[in-house]
């Protein structure tokens, strides 16, 4: 019996028995925009599921409401073109493609002029939703705009965009993944230099393409056990195919884990760094809020135990993203509204990203080499144990494993020990305190530096120590290597990757159709990130954060 390569079996097998056996099994289904085709949509078609979208013509303001010099208004659907013409008085069709063309905007009722702006057209499916695309870049006055707006709901056919409405349309012709999609949704919602580049480098589809290949490479796995279990009684199935399959799924296992093992850096780089203060009564913790936020947001007095509750304000350091948090001072209070603040203190430091440890530094010793010691003590006082880790809920075991080896370091990495009121000790004290701390080299000593916050010396220095911070927990999204996860529903399903290729390695020589399960499952649940398999269920939510317009 002759043995044919892996690469020549396909020509040879029957097509449709193939077809039945593998690709039937590849993904159980498919999904709207299973991959774009050379003309925008899939496979070169008019976007599959996307004819769903077709039958309707939508409009919306798309630069945002509220006074402005320019306003666009974005028309989708197949009366885009009627709509174009009728309202710019355009008799012999649409304009060039993607060329501006001024005009006088009337009403189709009445004839009255509305507004002058440029008109533009873009014939699918090269437009942003796949389908034929209008624009009218108008004055953006609340008056003309409505005018426009009311105008374009009086035709037939044409109505009111819904939320999200026109990136999903795009998704179903094909022109976006989801990944792309939510890349889309942080740019629009971007607020630091940080959250942009992150954002434009997911929506450039980088992210995506990391995991369409992760889908080839499984597809390929689990094409060739399909065909070994199919055909290998037949000897048409050369050796050692099987072997080929294990080194691919392991590479690939190992790959995703390392994608994994990310320390959560995308993640709080999209939601924003929770940054908490935290330490002793009288430390000078809501003057140190005030001086970062550069306002009032704190009350501050000198009566210990001021601040009761969490104060909260957002802020952008270098570029990254900050939540922070002032809290009650540390300390056994027998008021029960102070020791409930003191509670949600402790909570918020053991939710923090990072910690600022604030210490009054009058109240060191008298002799500065006990200094290193104290402050590791106090240190210890304020943070949560090490074993006490707030990333790790209720997940499966292998989960547990992948977070706490990604969060590996000891509590004081995660802080900033900032001795404050360097203002109220002696010049000679201050140098010989420097000296100590730096003469000590405590790998278990926190970054530190001493600061006034009521002249404001040592402020940029602690900016400085922020900055560094903040950057190694968000990482740099320029940086060259693969882009970082974004979103919890993408780990999730990488999780569920990487326990279905475990389940294809423990019943690899048990029961070979169940390891092909795990492979298909492994697949599924990447497909479930780019949307190109099972996505229905999660449209409504990616989806309805977007605003109406876009």
């Amino acid at each position: 019996m002759f043995r044919f390569s892996s690469t020549r079996i396909w020509r040879l097998l029957d097509k449709s028995r193939l077809q039945s056996s593998v690709l039937g099994r590849v993904c159980g289904s498919t999904s709207p925009g299973a991959g774009p085709g050379p003309d925008g949509g899939p496979d070169g078609g008019d976007g599959g599921d996307g004819a769903m979208c077709d039958a309707e013509t939508v409009f919306a303001l798309s630069s945002g409401h509220g006074r402005c010099g320019v306003a666009v208004v974005r028309v989708s659907g197949p009366a885009s073109s009627a709509a174009l013409r009728t309202m710019a008085g355009l008799t012999r069709g649409p304009p060039p493609p993607r060329r501006a063309l001024l005009r006088t905007i009337t009403d189709p009722r009445s004839g009255e002029v509305l507004d002058r702006g440029l008109v533009l057209w873009f014939p699918g499916p090269h437009s942003f939703t796949g389908e034929d695309s209008a624009e009218f870049h108008i004055h953006g006055g609340p008056a003309v705009t409505a005018a426009v707006l009311h105008a374009l709901g009086s035709l037939a056919g044409v109505r009111p965009a819904e939320a999200g409405e026109f990136t999903r349309r795009a998704f179903h012709a094909g022109k976006l993944d989801l990944t792309e999609v939510e890349g889309l949704g942080d740019l629009i919602h971007a607020e630091t230099e940080a959250q942009r580049r992150q954002a434009l480098r997911q929506m450039s589809g980088e992210l995506g393409r990391l995991y369409q290949d992760w889908s080839h490479r499984l597809k390929r796995c689990l094409a060739h056990v399909e065909a070994f279990i199919d055909f290998s009684e037949d000897e048409l199935i050369e050796d050692g195919v099987m072997s080929q399959v294990d080194g691919w799924v392991c590479a690939l296992q190992g790959e995703v884990e390392g994608h994994l093992k990310d320390e959560r850096r995308g993640e709080r780089l999209r939601s924003g760094v929770q940054v908490v203060i935290a330490g002793a009564t009288n430390a000078g913790k809501s003057s140190l809020l005030n001086a970062l936020c550069q306002r009032p947001a704190a009350i501050v007095s000198p009566v210990a135990g001021t601040t009761r509750d969490v104060v909260e304000t957002a802020l952008d350091i270098g570029g990254f993203p900050v939540l922070l948090s002032d809290t009650a001072g540390l300390r056994d209070g027998a008021d029960p509204v102070e020791r409930e603040g003191v509670r949600r203190a402790r909570e918020r430091v053991q939710q923090a990203d990072l910690t600022l440890v604030v210490m009054d530094s009058t109240q060191l010793p008298p002799d500065l080499q006990q200094a290193p010691a104290l402050l590791q003590d106090y240190i210890s006082s304020v943070l949560p144990p090490q074993d006490q880790d707030p990333h790790i809920g209720t997940v499966t075991a292998v989960t547990r494993a992948w977070v706490s080896s990604a969060s590996a370091e000891s509590p004081s990495e995660r802080c900033v020990l900032v001795l404050n009121k360097r203002d109220l000790i002696p010049e000679r004290r201050r140098v010989e305190l420097e000296r100590a701390l730096a003469a000590a080299a405590d790998p278990s000593l926190p970054p530190w530096c001493l600061l006034s916050c009521h002249t404001s010396a040592g402020l940029q220095e602690l900016l400085a120590l922020l900055q560094g911070s903040l950057k190694a927990l968000c990482g740099d999204p320029l940086s060259a290597g693969p882009p970082s996860l974004t979103q919890a529903r993408h780990r999730a399903h990488l999780q569920q990757c990487v326990a279905a290729l475990v389940q294809y390695q423990r019943f690899r020589d048990r029961d070979l159709a169940l390891a092909a399960e795990g492979v298909r499952l492994a697949l599924c649940s990447l497909g479930r990130i780019t949307g190109r398999v099972g996505a229905e269920e999660i449209l409504d939510i990616i989806f309805k954060d977007f605003c109406i317009g876009k």
